[in-house]
């Protein structure tokens, strides 16, 4: 079963990860009801952003806050990979703390198109989901 995402934030998604696009860029994206309403960016404070990403706590924190004053659940952790296909990576899987959120990669390492993947990561296993873009 496909997971629907409304296209206003899929193009917030891409057009962050297209703003750093030597970095990985990360946030979060909170649901109501169990669907997708609102992005928060989140400031990735890691050592080497290129290829890692950290989630400045505090920010992390105040999206979390924020979702819950919106009345929303945290839906989707996301993050992008500058250089490498949008796939989890091994710290990714290790990294994986929330096992109910969807894990999306979007890849700036593709020729003209930017690709975006989800996933379920639990326990170290890897479970692609299937996205559908449907219009706002």
């Amino acid at each position: 079963m496909a997971i629907q995402i409304d296209r206003t934030i899929i193009n917030q998604l891409l057009s962050h990860a297209l703003h750093a696009p030597e970095q990985e860029v990360c946030g979060l994206i909170g649901a109501h009801d169990g669907t997708p309403r609102r992005v928060y960016p989140v400031s990735n404070v890691a050592a080497e952003a290129d290829h890692l990403f950290a989630m400045d706590p505090q920010q992390q924190i105040d999206a979390m806050r924020r979702m819950r004053e919106n009345g929303e659940t945290l839906f989707a952790i996301y993050h992008s990979h500058p250089h490498a296909p949008a796939a989890p990576s091994a710290l990714d899987l290790q990294q994986a703390a929330y096992p109910e959120a969807l894990y999306l990669i979007v890849s700036l390492n593709t020729k003209g198109v930017l690709e975006m993947q989800a996933y379920r990561l639990h326990d170290q296993q890897v479970n692609p989901v299937e996205l559908e873009m449907i219009e706002p």
